[in-house]
């Protein structure tokens, strides 16, 4: 059949946004990822109903990655080996500081909150290395001082798409609560990259934004937040991975049940027995993990141990690493970058504990990651911390939903959506798509955004929203011209 627009006009189409409007794929932006962008892929079904040209800002290649003078700034993408999951051995050839000339019609830019977007100076190239602006949006940018709306708006679009608001809540929560929960501040000026934004900020953002897209009589697509602890950045990695089968723990069970003998009567004495460190030799062993919330009992810990006969040196290095720490729960979530770190020697602690005079080897011995020194904070969101997202969450898709419904725009229930596939697992086509990694389909290989094939089955969701709220009749894609490839060989990445 005929395509049309219904009361939509796709004529000149911009899309704002985060990392999952770039097509952020396998842990950073390239160019296939680029291609298979959502926007990228609405913009193509557009064009059967009036829809023009649709600019990206297009990296240099399928590396990923990005230098800043030369320097690299940004990883490569991840790749899976046929055994593994690991970056690809190659440099990044994508400099920042060649420009390119805008504006361009994907305005999504990674890392961007709801408040980068109306942001001055997020495009400065000045502001790179302090992180007071975005690598990404540098790269872009019609000039220093310009604002990604105001990129958007000189466009004079008639229908926009709008997916603001996931990195306001991911930032904080994967990297395991490290930041601080803004509530009440209303200044995001004095924020840090991981913090969690304030509701007040957030709405004032939001609404700045599709009040100006919409100003001219612009029409468009909004989407809401995802449930991020549902992607399997968050279970990959389990509560208790230590298996006893693995020589290189089995093999320590006995000695490291025996040094934690003593710490354990100490916790039972001081009244805190929840605390106790066990490793088990017949079952996986939960992760020793830093819990700040828990009350910080290093002193009465060091002079318990003192008393039960340990030498004051010793008490206190153990009243230091265990003061704050217990074993994991399956209600706490470990961050999908921890796996590389579990069981090796941190080398911090480890100079750390040589400062208070202990020898290499003794600093060695307590110095494994989330075995003899607590899984540190940044790789472990606690359950305190989870709820602190998942209320940020719920609070901001009530205001983009408000929003939406004031000005009449296509709303995407992108949170329900991510539900389900990590629930059930869903169908496109012939395809059933799940959030395991590598096998599932949906979600690439950083474990938070998805697959091409993923962004095309959000692209379907969109499509059909707009075609609910606006009487257009644009056909879904199909699922086979979005494979999912995992090259294995640097050649391969090329000829994508």
């Amino acid at each position: 059949p005929v395509c049309t627009s219904g009361s939509a006009n796709f004529s000149t189409f911009v899309a704002l946004g985060n990392s999952l409007t770039t097509g952020y794929s396998d842990g950073t932006v390239f160019l296939a990822s680029q291609k298979n962008s959502l926007p990228n892929i609405m913009a193509g079904q557009f064009a059967m109903a009036g829809g023009g040209s649709f600019s990206q800002p297009l990296v240099n290649d399928n590396i990923g990655g990005l230098l800043f003078n030369g320097i690299e700034i940004l990883e490569p993408r991840l790749i899976f080996d046929g055994q593994t999951i690991r970056r690809l051995d190659a440099t990044p050839t994508t400099e920042v500081l060649n420009i390119l000339p805008g504006p361009f019609n994907n305005l999504g830019v990674p890392d961007a909150k709801g408040f980068h977007l109306i942001a001055p100076g997020f495009g400065n190239p000045q502001g790179v290395m302090t992180g007071e602006a975005n690598p990404y949006f540098v790269r872009f940018a019609t000039s220093p001082g310009t604002t990604v709306l105001l990129d958007a708006l000189v466009q004079e679009p008639t229908f926009f798409s709008l997916w603001a608001g996931a990195m306001d809540v991911e930032a904080y929560a994967t990297t395991g609560g490290v930041g601080v929960n803004q509530i009440g501040n209303t200044d995001p000026s004095t924020y840090s990259r991981n913090d969690l934004t304030d509701p007040d900020v957030f709405e004032y953002a939001y609404t700045t934004l599709v009040d100006n897209l919409t100003a001219n009589g612009a029409k468009g697509v909004v989407a809401n937040i995802p449930n991020i602890t549902s992607l399997p950045y968050f279970f990959i990695v389990p509560y208790n991975p230590l298996d006893p089968g693995n020589p290189a723990f089995g093999s320590q069970i006995n000695s490291l049940n025996e040094t934690f003998g003593m710490l354990n009567q100490v916790f039972a004495a001081l009244g805190v027995p929840e605390r106790s460190i066990t490793f088990s030799s017949d079952a996986a062993s939960a992760l020793v993990i830093e819990d700040e919330s828990l009350q910080d009992i290093s002193a009465q810990l060091t002079a318990a141990l003192i008393d039960a006969g340990l030498d004051p040196g010793t008490a206190q290095i153990f009243g230091l690493l265990y003061g704050q720490a217990r074993q994991a729960k399956e209600n706490d979530l470990i961050m999908y970058p921890a796996v590389s770190i579990i069981g090796e020697v941190n080398p911090d602690a480890m100079e750390f504990l040589m400062s208070l005079g202990l020898d290499a080897a003794t600093a060695g011995q307590l110095s494994i990651n989330g075995i003899t020194f607590p899984l540190e904070d940044q790789w472990v969101l606690l359950p305190p911390e989870k709820q602190e997202v998942m209320d940020a969450t719920v609070t901001f898709n009530e205001i983009i939903r408000i929003v939406a419904e004031q000005h009449g725009l296509a709303l995407v229930d992108i949170n329900q959506i991510f539900d389900e596939v990590a629930a059930t697992g869903v169908y496109f086509d012939d395809f059933y798509m799940t959030t395991d990694l590598v096998t599932g389909g949906a979600v690439s290989l950083d474990g938070l955004h998805p697959t091409a094939r993923g962004y095309a089955f959000l692209a379907n969701h969109f499509l059909q929203a707009i075609n609910t709220t606006y009487g257009s009749n644009l056909p879904p894609v199909k699922a086979e011209d979005y494979p999912v490839l995992y090259p294995m060989m640097i050649q391969d990445v090329n000829q994508l």
